[in-house]
């Protein structure tokens, strides 16, 4: 047996293996991003006061609580850390969101994510901790990004025919 071409044949599995992981990849961050697009146009065939509540739902089974405010279909979260404290820095989100009526049976739904970064100063040099009322800086980022990831999880739950249609879209993208 000829060493050589067994090196040369595992080789060429090996590169194999690699692109097809690549290209796997790369389509599945395509269909993500389809559906991401997607999500951010959507335009349900109900009325806002159908969407609405489940809108609202959903962010409080992510554990978020609302502040009081305007009337309508406009809410706000208070803020809810993300992920474990952390001496570099711990993450709160709070989130905004919108419902818009299109047209007669029709609206859309706009979740807006804000982020903001709290981080716990070194103690002080004269020897004592800092006092638990002292607060924390925080760094806020001080806009809002959609956040086309929930929005795609509220059309799933709130029109699940247009969601099974554009996954079947999706499944065709290579």
């Amino acid at each position: 047996m000829n060493l050589s071409l067994t090196r040369r044949g595992a080789t060429a599995l090996l590169l194999l293996a690699a692109v097809s992981l690549t290209t796997a990849g790369c389509a599945g961050h395509r269909k993500e991003a389809f559906l991401h697009e997607k999500s951010r146009e959507h335009v349900y065939r109900k009325p806002i006061g159908e969407v609405w509540p489940q809108a609202v739902a959903l962010l409080k089974e992510k554990g978020f609580s609302f502040r009081a405010g305007k009337e309508g279909f406009e809410a706000q979260t208070e803020f809810k850390m993300e992920g474990a404290p952390s001496s570099l820095g711990t993450t709160y989100v709070a989130y905004l969101v919108r419902g818009v009526q299109k047209g007669p049976g029709q609206c859309s739904l706009e979740y807006w994510k804000r982020i903001s970064t709290e981080s716990r100063g070194a103690d002080n040099t004269t020897g004592r901790q800092n006092e638990v009322n002292e607060a924390a800086p925080r760094t806020d980022t001080g806009n809002f990004n959609r956040d086309e990831e929930l929005e795609w999880e509220l059309i799933q739950r709130a029109d699940v025919e247009s969601a099974t249609s554009l996954k079947a879209q999706a499944e065709k993208i290579q």
